[in-house]
């Protein structure tokens, strides 16, 4: 299966390179380029593809409002966002994640990690980059923070899978450590994130780390 992909970048040469590797990659292919939100939106939203890859900054709606527009709490039909920026402050991360996105990249994170970015928001999964997750997770681990509580108590093995989940592993590691088919695994996940209130990976982990279960 070919993963679409939507490029949104303001930068001519910029959105081309993304748009380059991406191209190179073998089951992704990028269906549009837009050069600033509104064509984002547009393109987004009459090319449905499989992953919109994003920058922060641009004219018209930054890469935050455009997520949250295609992706946000109340979008009933939202589409997978992996934010890309030149900026590692943490306002744009929190935003970014708050406003739905599934993955949050440096423009230097390279090639490999773009690419796994952009296979893991297509699997339903979510890829921060390692040097903005400790931070991230810390700050969220902060005890001004309270966690919510779970609608129901998580079984012996919605923790496991919890925890592995938090830890950064795929699904398919999370099967094979676990000895569990992959089905199985997005059940669980299923379950934990409606118990506890998360959209995706990213805020499992963050629930995680605000109770405790993973030290930052």
């Amino acid at each position: 299966m070919t993963i679409r992909v939507l490029v949104a970048d303001d930068q001519d040469l910029v959105r081309t390179g993304l748009a380059m590797i991406l191209d190179a990659q073998p089951g992704i292919e990028v269906v549009g380029q837009a050069a600033d939100g509104l064509e984002a939106i547009e393109f987004a939203r009459r090319l449905r593809p499989d992953v919109c890859l994003l920058d922060i900054r641009m004219p018209g709606l930054d890469g935050i409002a455009v997520t949250r527009e295609l992706a946000g709490p109340d979008v009933t039909d939202p589409l997978p966002i992996v934010v890309i920026t030149t900026f590692d402050l943490d306002e744009y991360v929190y935003g970014a994640l708050k406003a739905g996105a599934r993955g949050f990249l440096l423009k230097d994170a390279g090639s490999d990690l773009l690419v796994q970015a952009i296979h893991a928001a297509a699997n339903g999964e979510a890829l921060i980059a390692p040097n903005i997750t400790a931070r991230l997770l810390a700050a969220f681990a902060q005890p001004s923070r309270t966690p919510t509580q779970p609608t129901d108590p998580l079984t012996p093995r919605e923790e496991e899978v919890l925890l592995a989940a938090s830890q950064g592993r795929t699904n398919a590691e999370i099967a094979a450590d676990l000895h569990i088919s992959l089905s199985t695994v997005k059940t669980h996940l299923t379950s934990v994130m409606a118990k506890i209130g998360a959209r995706n990976r990213v805020e499992i982990a963050m629930w995680a780390y605000t109770t405790a279960r993973i030290k930052p």
